[in-house]
């Protein structure tokens, strides 16, 4: 009885180990390539959120990469080697941006700016450091001729 316990826990450590190998394997994997930024998503975000409304909900982290004129962004917590959502850069429109709200405060990273966008109708939100933000205007800005961009 004590070796089934045993090898139980052996295999339980061995799979959680695999898993977090896989997590880590996967993140190089996307970085490789260059040009990665830690962004947190927020897809079809509200306009406002009422009162009463909860602010910090729908926000995914995760990594998004510049792939020539397209952002491949990809959840931070998943195994799936293909990015959740991309982003054609004539399809993205700037709004506004904004420092993070009540309880995203604590759902985003903590220098985090968030960047309201549309992008094929429709609403989402990229949260995303000041620096990260510098470059990604200066890529939306870097369209070629004859493209439009709106940056706020």
């Amino acid at each position: 009885m004590k070796m089934v316990l045993l090898l139980t826990g052996f295999g339980l450590v061995m799979l959680v180990a695999v898993g977090l190998l896989v997590f880590g394997l996967r993140r190089r994997l996307i970085q490789r390539s260059g040009g990665t930024f830690d962004c947190s998503l927020r897809w079809d975000a509200p306009e406002k959120p009422g009162k009463g409304e909860e602010n910090g909900k729908g926000w995914s982290y995760g990594v998004a990469r510049y792939n020539g004129d397209r952002i491949e962004w990809f959840r931070v917590f998943s195994y799936a080697p293909r990015p959740r959502r991309i982003l054609e850069r004539s399809s993205i429109e700037v709004a506004g941006r904004r420092t993070p709200e009540g309880e995203e405060e604590l759902a985003l990273l903590s220098d985090a700016v968030v960047l309201a966008c549309q992008h094929r109708g429709t609403r989402l939100e990229l949260a995303m450091s000041e620096d990260a933000l510098t470059g990604f205007l200066a890529w939306l800005e870097a369209a070629p001729p004859g493209q439009r961009v709106n940056v706020a």
